[in-house]
């Protein structure tokens, strides 16, 4: 799964423009149009000028209300599915401020019941110390970091509440990467192993000589079946089409039949965690 910022951003004025000279080839005014699709002409309106991203479900009805050939109409949906996702750019996150981004997580995990994390290079800041957080926002402006890390470990509250599951799983790499001093990395994996004994929640890890996959790998998260992000050291994107999320899900699934789990996985890091130590 390819990531083109560029492209993200041109697809919703080229689906606009797609939709209003499908709509005029059809001889139809936006109202016409509107009337067929049981959809406000302001809608309408502000699908084709850009000024509203239009759903999946949105697009079908207005390729119908047009009466829209299958091979064009598959064409619009390939292309509506590309504004589906979002792209946020790492460098504008950080003039943004870290404690908007907190805010906006601690929604999205208010609102699901189902995670799924898979990491790649580091631990997520849901699973990490206090020196790990530290340490892994380093580049931050000092003033924004104090507040940054509070923000981040008051978000841990969400894996005690029973009635949501995560599942996690971290590549070796994720697990061992040397972002602190030993002795704070031993303490890291400790909470790791404390983690993974609680009821609703899956740990497991993939060890360094296990192939499992022969496609380029990346962190992401899927937030139940509605919302999945995908991350880079660029930034991240953000997918709500279903044909996206299906394939993460997949992909998250293809990676729990190699992935070490229960006694085995904490074997594993109390094995990793040693190293440290010594």
């Amino acid at each position: 799964m390819a990531i083109q910022p560029d492209r993200i951003d041109q697809s919703g004025l080229e689906l606009a423009a797609m939709l209003k000279h499908l709509r005029k080839q059809a001889g139809l005014s936006g109202a016409r149009l509107a009337a067929r699709c049981n959809m406000s002409q302001s809608k309408v309106s502000r699908i084709e000028g850009n000024r509203v991203r239009p759903s999946l479900v949105d697009v079908e009805q207005i390729l119908k209300g047009l009466g829209t050939s299958p091979p064009v109409a598959a064409e619009v949906l390939a292309l509506a599915r590309i504004t589906q996702t979002e792209w946020q750019d790492r460098r504008a996150l950080h003039r943004k401020g870290l404690d908007k981004k907190q805010l906006e997580l601690a929604g999205i995990e208010a609102s699901t019941t189902d995670f799924r994390y898979f990491l790649l290079s580091m631990t997520t800041g849901l699973l990490a110390t206090p020196e790990y957080i530290r340490e892994s926002i380093s580049d931050t402006p000092p003033a924004q970091q104090a507040k940054a890390v509070r923000m981040k470990l008051e978000r841990q509250a969400v894996l005690l509440d029973r009635s949501k599951k995560f599942a996690f799983i971290l590549t070796e790499q994720a697990v061992r990467y040397p972002l602190a001093s030993p002795g704070a990395m031993a303490m890291q994996i400790d909470l790791l192993i404390s983690i993974s004994r609680q009821e609703n929640i899956r740990v497991g890890v993939l060890p360094r000589d296990v192939k499992f996959s022969s496609t380029p790998l990346s962190t992401f998260t899927v937030y139940d079946e509605r919302l999945a992000t995908i991350e880079t050291d660029l930034g991240a994107a953000v997918f709500r089409g279903s044909k996206d999320i299906r394939s993460l899900l997949e992909r998250f699934s293809s990676y729990e039949a190699y992935a070490a789990f229960g006694s085995d996985a904490r074997e594993l890091l109390t094995h990793w965690a040693g190293t440290f130590r010594q």
